[in-house]
């Protein structure tokens, strides 16, 4: 493994970045997953003006342009020859002093791992998953925005560790008001009387790049899709539920809170959604 760390290639066992970093410290920068298929970096740009946004938004200066880390990446992938796989893009705050000022770091720091990433077993996906609903809520909008992809995980973590208590692999999150925004690591998805519903992202949902490619996917085989504010009542009642994120695709979801999801089985419209979803990654 070749790991790219401010133009430079280090082993897996020889990556270091200082203990002063503020990414480390304080979790302060930005992050990007991203797929590989078939040697091809996959929604590359879309990642990145993603990554680009972020960091802007929290006043954060990436030491390279869009075009040059486009060529870090796609060098990064080559070095690892990797046909199929996972990126894991990040670009920390760097090294700073013990205080919380930003500005101290001189210098935000590019790191890129090329990996593999599986977080279901292939059963899951065969057969679907139960998640439960998150004691945990979302952080909101006005403490942080959620489009803000940064390395500050906790909130979700605290709801990933509830969802493994109760013998789950995810948890549905709700914002403050009580709507659901996501899941702890993917976008969420849901079908009623043949249209597809998702939660807007001003209700905390992430923007996700897998979301917008289902949501693509959708209109190819004529499913009509809406963003709109949901509730649990929604995804209780739903006909089928499936979630999507970069390293999870697509995964069905057949109970949520101990409620079967339809026929407690993967849906017939999810499968047609999957198909379409993978015509687009397949396309050159």
């Amino acid at each position: 493994m070749k790991i790219y760390i401010d133009g430079e290639y280090f082993g897996k066992d020889e990556a270091r970045v200082s203990v002063y970093d503020h990414g480390l410290l304080y979790g302060d920068g930005v992050f990007e997953g991203i797929r590989i298929y078939g040697g091809r970096v996959f929604k590359l740009t879309e990642h990145l003006k993603r990554l680009y946004d972020s960091a802007r938004a929290i006043h954060l200066t990436i030491p390279m342009d869009l075009a040059a880390m486009a060529a870090a990446v796609n060098e990064t992938v080559a070095a690892n020859e990797k046909s199929d796989g996972y990126i894991r893009l990040l670009v920390t705050r760097g090294k700073g002093n013990l205080g919380l000022n930003p500005f101290t770091c001189e210098r935000a720091s590019v790191i890129i791992i090329v990996d593999d990433i599986q977080l279901y077993p292939q059963a899951c996906y065969d057969e679907g998953i139960a998640v439960i609903t998150a004691s945990v809520r979302r952080t909101p909008a006005q403490c942080l925005d959620p489009r803000i992809k940064s390395l500050n995980y906790l909130n979700n973590i605290m709801a990933k560790v509830e969802a493994i208590h109760a013998g789950c692999l995810e948890a549905l999150m709700l914002n403050t008001e009580g709507f659901v925004a996501e899941c702890t690591g993917d976008n969420v998805f849901y079908i009623k009387n043949q249209q597809l519903m998702t939660p807007e992202s001003a209700d905390g949902a992430l923007e996700g790049v897998t979301r917008n490619t289902v949501i693509e996917a959708a209109g190819d085989i004529g499913v009509p899709v809406v963003c709109r504010a949901t509730t649990l009542y929604d995804i209780y009642t739903a006909d089928e539920c499936f979630l999507t994120g970069t390293a999870a695709e697509m995964i069905p979801v057949v109970k949520v809170d101990g409620r079967a999801i339809g026929d407690g089985r993967p849906g017939h419209l999810t499968a047609d959604l999957k198909k379409a979803f993978l015509d687009r990654i397949n396309r050159p």
